[in-house]
């Protein structure tokens, strides 16, 4: 039987991330075949993942990739046990990967490498979800990633032409504003064109019931009140700024427009936070 080092212990915890006395034992096991060991460490993996697999995976964070073109992007929510595996820079880089992964081929298996990171880990790892955005014609992706990576967002500006560098470069700085915007104010969608009708009705609804007892004359007024200031707070292009809330959304995207000649607009977006499609 060959002499098995804490230096060769060291090394396969490295080469692993299993723990120090697995890895002692599978290298016992391999009679110090490094290689073997690894083998077997990953074969235990597997049994130990299928055992966490049943295991509440509630925390997380929000990975996103996109294209080097900014032609495309997508955002995946990738769930841990702890908010300490959470944090965790492999687990961080391994969610990265799967939204790299995913953008270049949504139907990827991504199984083995789930499996391999929960041996590493020691925790249950879920990809709970997925999406993808992109401009249907001339346009721009970007994101936005909050600190700690539990809100994140994606947005698709489109352009009616292709754009200088500089106008690009403009549009993207833009585009990145209204990311940390909807981060923020968690719009319902871009317009009021939008909303689906049934919460159009529940709004009027409300409003309605809140106004019972008022004149006949006023009711309509406040009801159409009412909806003004929820189309104001609920779409993105009629709420107020973050960063300056004397200017709505939409009149940003016309002054930038006029700007660089080109009409630009907010096409869709996406915005995520952990925990909330569970």
């Amino acid at each position: 039987m060959s002499s098995i080092t804490k230096e060769d212990v060291v090394n396969l915890r490295e080469k692993t991330g299993a723990g120090l006395i697995d890895c002692k034992r599978a290298l016992a096991d391999s009679n110090g075949d490094m290689e073997e060991a690894i083998s077997l460490l990953r074969k235990k993996g597997v049994a130990s993942a299928a055992k966490k697999a049943g295991r509440d995976a509630g925390e997380g964070i929000i990975a996103q990739h996109l294209n080097a073109d900014r032609s495309k992007g997508i955002l995946v929510e990738v769930n841990c046990e702890t908010d300490f595996v959470a944090k965790n820079e492999d687990f961080i880089a391994f969610s990265r990967e799967v939204a790299q992964d995913l953008l270049g081929n949504p139907e990827i298996d991504l199984e083995s490498k789930r499996t391999e990171q929960v041996a590493k880990i020691g925790e249950n790892i879920r990809i709970s979800r997925s999406e993808s955005l992109a401009p249907s014609g001339n346009g721009v992706v970007e994101s936005y990633v909050h600190t700690g990576a539990k809100v994140a967002v994606l947005i698709a500006i489109s352009t009616e032409s292709v754009l200088s560098e500089e106008s690009n470069s403009k549009v993207l700085s833009l585009a990145k504003d209204l990311c940390m915007h909807i981060a923020a104010t968690s719009p319902v969608c871009v317009s009021r064109d939008d909303i689906p009708s049934e919460l159009v009705e529940k709004e009027k609804e409300i409003a309605l019931a809140q106004a019972e007892g008022k004149p006949a004359q006023a009711i309509e007024k406040i009801v159409q009140g009412k909806l003004e200031k929820y189309f104001s707070t609920s779409c993105l292009l009629e709420q107020p700024f973050v960063k300056d809330p004397d200017h709505v959304i939409r009149d940003l995207l016309s002054s930038l427009g006029n700007e660089i000649g080109a009409e630009i607009g907010v096409e869709r977006f996406i915005r995520f936070q952990v925990g909330e499609d569970s």
